[in-house]
């Protein structure tokens, strides 16, 4: 939406930005979903349980098909060979997040299908990207997500459910309700993750109860935020049947007491605009990925080398459901880890495991020894506190910030310096108590934030 017409929808008086919104809601319902929907969601569910052996022989078909369309039509990709051989997933160079914002259209298929779906995306870094996705391709990757990120949890696309996101659904200044907008095509509430608050609490509530909200999505801090105010003011929405967690990794203090508030278990997912992976946690809390989705290496921190399984690393992802803009061994700013292949997960399901996610590559801890560090989510475990973040500025020095909640004393604050120190090593650690940890670009809330550049 350009900047005139969202000033336009924001001024508008609400019954008007819910016809807006509904119709907007058409067009995307149009797009992601067809006659074929529910027999692609059938096929992806019944794939889940394939063998070890069968998926291995699937993605080395559908990996070749994407890197010769890379190869023989792709324009950024000319120089990868001449076009004679298999093509070989080594012989691609990494694909920065840089190098595609800077020439995006030079990774469409010169010999593109007729009907394409453009996408707009700010990503983390707030610099736009446009995406370009065949039409049955983006269909298929919406089945993807209605199997694996609704059907996994007991719903779906056509059941009422909430979003608590960063999208300016209201003015900025808005005070008093509506906080949100209904898209009555979607069967969506789009709640305001700008706008939650303790006075604004009880307003989303009697908001998710009127509309007969089943599910929730949204960002994992929103959705803690909310979930907080509701329990310190004795808040008891009606349960739902699940909280789905995007965009975000989920902390256990998070999960806790969303689980708490909503009555529902809180299920964590993995994924990005430029669909070249995704995962979903079962009820077992495993996160499995979507082998239909990419292909993910993990690389060294400091090197071009894999790394072993159990051993975290850089995600590089080569995206196998567009194959119109194919993007090969894409560096999509994450590190994470795998687990080693064929481990059983109790779900049953034979899908690959991302056993952990440490965050974002650049908002890791960087040691004065060198090192490259996350997982800071338990350092906040237990503590009486609402949200914290730990903000490296030099290699010598750590600021923890916390929003503290009643009985929070110098004792926790000790503890919590402890428990980073453990981590980092001999670095100064100094945890300050603040109102409100600063959130992200697109509104999202996160456990790290380095300061340092990429040569530090």
């Amino acid at each position: 939406m350009s900047g005139l017409a969202a000033d336009l929808y924001r001024r508008a008086p609400y019954p008007l930005r819910v016809a807006a919104a509904s119709v907007h809601g058409a067009r995307l319902r149009a797009r992601r979903y067809g006659r074929d929907t529910d027999a692609l969601v059938a096929g992806v569910l019944e794939r889940d349980h394939w063998d070890r052996e069968r998926w291995e022989e699937w993605q080395a078909a559908r990996l070749h098909h994407v890197l010769a369309v890379a190869r023989d039509h792709v324009p950024a990709y000319g120089d990868v060979a001449d076009g004679s051989g298999p093509p070989a997933l080594d012989r691609f160079p990494l694909l920065t997040k840089a190098r595609l914002r800077a020439d995006p259209r030079s990774f469409v298929r010169s010999d593109p299908p007729s009907r394409l779906v453009t996408e707009h995306t700010s990503g983390t870094s707030g610099t736009p990207l446009e995406l370009r996705i065949s039409r049955p391709d983006y269909r298929l990757w919406y089945a993807l997500a209605e199997a694996r990120w609704r059907r996994w949890y007991g719903v779906d696309r056509h059941a009422r459910w909430a979003i608590l996101g960063g999208q300016q659904v209201v003015a900025p200044g808005t005070t008093k309700p509506p906080y949100w907008v209904w898209n009555a095509a979607l069967h969506q509430l789009y709640l305001s993750g700008h706008h939650v608050s303790e006075r604004s609490a009880a307003d989303y509530v009697r908001a998710l109860d009127r509309h007969g909200v089943t599910f929730l999505l949204g960002y994992p801090s929103s959705m803690h935020a909310l979930a907080l105010a509701c329990r310190d003011q004795g808040l008891r929405p009606r349960p739902l049947q699940v909280a789905v967690a995007n965009a975000e990794p989920v902390h256990e203090h998070q999960r806790a007491v969303i689980s708490e508030v909503f009555g529902c278990p809180v299920r964590e997912t993995y994924g990005m605009a430029e669909y070249v992976a995704a995962a979903s946690e079962c009820d077992h809390g495993t996160l499995h990925l979507w082998p239909e989705a990419g292909v993910v290496e993990v690389l060294a921190h400091d090197g071009p080398q894999a790394v072993p399984a159990g051993t975290s690393g850089r995600l590089v992802c080569t995206g196998l459901v567009n194959t119109t803009m194919p993007l090969v061994r894409y560096l999509v700013g994450d590190a994470g880890v795998l687990a080693p292949a064929g481990e059983a997960c109790p779900c049953g399901r034979t899908l690959p495991v991302l056993s952990h996610l440490d965050g974002r590559c650049d908002d890791l801890v960087r040691t004065p020894d060198g090192r490259l560090t996350g997982r800071f989510g338990a350092v906040f475990r237990g503590m009486p506190i609402s949200a914290g973040q730990i903000v490296q500025e030099d290699h010598t020095h750590l600021r923890v910030l916390v929003v503290a909640e009643d009985g929070f004393g110098p004792r926790d604050a000790e503890v919590i310096a402890g428990r980073v120190g453990e981590r980092v090593g001999q670095m100064a650690v100094e945890v300050e108590v603040v109102a409100q940890v600063p959130l992200g670009p697109n509104g999202k809330l996160k456990t790290v934030v380095s300061h340092l550049g990429a040569d530090d």
